[in-house]
C-alpha cells in the first residue's frame, strides 16, 4: 500500500485525544441519494460540539476542474474563497460521549494512499471500530420505514438490521476500499448502505438522515439529537402524500411499490424487495417521471418544499 505520508495535517497532538474510541465516516461522492450523507454531516456538524484532528490535502485528492470550489463575486471584487473540505473531526454526541468523524468529499485521485492515511490514523487513535454510511436509490416505497444493507464483520448488525443482501456487482465508493482492508486486518467495520426511494433519490429527504443516525446508534450506542429531522421529515412525507392521493396515477404506482415491499418482507419467495414475480425490475423510469412531474421539490427556504 502506498505511503500516506503527506496526504493530511494533523492539527492537534495525538495524545491530547482518547485512545479507543468508535470512528464514524460518511463521504459524498457519486451517489447520495435523498442527500443521506450530507444531511447527516452537516447534522452532525451544526448540533455537537466538535473540533478538527486531521485535514486532507485538497491538492493530492481532489478534481477541481470536476467539483469546482465556490468563489464569491462582490460588485467589483473577489472574497470568500471556500474550498472544500475533507477532514476528520472529534466530536461529543449528546450524552457527551466522544467518537471521531470523518467526513466531507469522496477523493478523486489515489484511493489506495488515502485508504492507506485513514489505516494510519486509525492506529494512530487506536480506534476500537469503525462505522460508516452511504445511500442509493432504489425503486421502494416512501411510505415503508427506510431499509438498510450492512457489510462489514459485524455479524450481529448484519444479522438484524440487513434486509437485503444481494451478490452482485457495484461502483465502488473510496469507502468501500477502506472497509475491505479493515476487514482483511480484522479490524470491527460496519457499512450501511441506505435504500432511498428513486423518485426522492434528488431531494433533501430528512428521513433518510435520521435513518443514517439511527444506524450508528445502533452500531456504536451514540445518541443523537434527532427531534429537528424528525419533524422535517413528518411535514416532507405529508406534503409528498398529499400530491400521491390526489392523483390515481401516482397512488397506483406507489401502490405497486408497497406490495412488492411488502411482500418481500413477509419472506415472499421472490429475490429481492425490487423484482416482480418474474424476477424483473419494475417500470423505475416510468414511476420516476410520474412522481417528478407532480413533486416539484426545492431546496430555498424561499420556495415550498413541495
Amino acid at each position: 500500500m502506498r505511503d500516506p505520508a503527506g496526504l493530511y495535517d494533523l492539527t492537534t497532538d495525538v495524545t491530547e485525544v482518547p485512545s479507543g474510541l468508535p470512528l464514524v465516516a460518511g463521504l459524498t461522492g457519486f451517489a447520495d441519494a435523498g442527500s443521506a450523507v450530507s444531511q447527516f454531516s452537516e447534522y452532525i456538524l451544526n448540533t455537537l460540539d466538535h473540533r478538527t484532528l486531521v485535514e486532507f490535502d485538497n491538492d493530492a485528492l481532489l478534481d477541481y476542474r470536476a467539483r469546482r470550489p465556490t468563489i464569491f463575486f462582490d460588485e467589483d471584487h473577489l472574497e470568500n474563497y471556500e474550498p472544500a473540505k475533507l477532514k476528520l473531526y472529534r466530536v461529543n454526541d449528546e450524552l457527551g460521549q466522544p467518537f471521531l468523524f470523518l467526513t466531507g468529499y469522496e477523493p478523486d485521485f489515489q484511493w489506495e494512499r488515502f485508504t492507506a492515511a485513514v489505516l494510519q490514523l486509525i492506529d494512530k487513535y487506536q480506534v476500537r471500530s469503525t462505522t460508516w454510511v452511504h445511500a442509493i436509490p432504489m425503486p421502494v416505497p416512501h411510505t415503508r420505514p427506510i431499509g438498510v444493507t450492512v457489510s462489514g464483520n459485524r455479524a450481529e448488525l448484519i444479522e438484524t438490521m440487513s434486509i437485503w443482501k444481494p451478490r452482485t456487482q457495484a461502483p465502488a465508493n473510496a469507502l468501500h476500499l477502506v472497509e475491505y482492508r479493515l476487514q482483511e486486518l480484522g479490524h470491527p467495520i460496519a457499512g450501511f448502505v441506505l435504500l432511498i426511494p428513486h423518485y426522492l433519490a434528488d431531494t433533501e429527504f430528512p428521513d433518510a438522515a435520521v435513518t443514517a443516525l439511527e444506524s450508528v446508534s445502533a452500531a456504536t450506542g451514540l445518541i443523537f439529537p434527532t427531534d429537528m429531522l424528525r419533524e422535517q421529515g413528518r411535514d416532507f412525507l405529508s406534503k409528498i402524500d398529499s400530491q400521491v392521493e390526489g392523483n390515481p396515477e401516482l397512488a397506483r404506482l406507489v401502490g405497486t411499490l408497497e406490495e412488492r415491499h411488502d411482500s418481500y418482507m413477509e419472506d415472499n419467495p421472490m429475490r429481492s424487495p425490487l423484482t416482480d414475480e418474474d424476477g424483473e425490475l419494475p417500470t423505475a423510469d416510468a414511476i420516476a417521471a410520474e412522481l417528478e412531474n407532480f413533486l416539484a421539490i426545492r431546496r430555498d427556504d424561499d420556495n415550498p418544499t413541495i
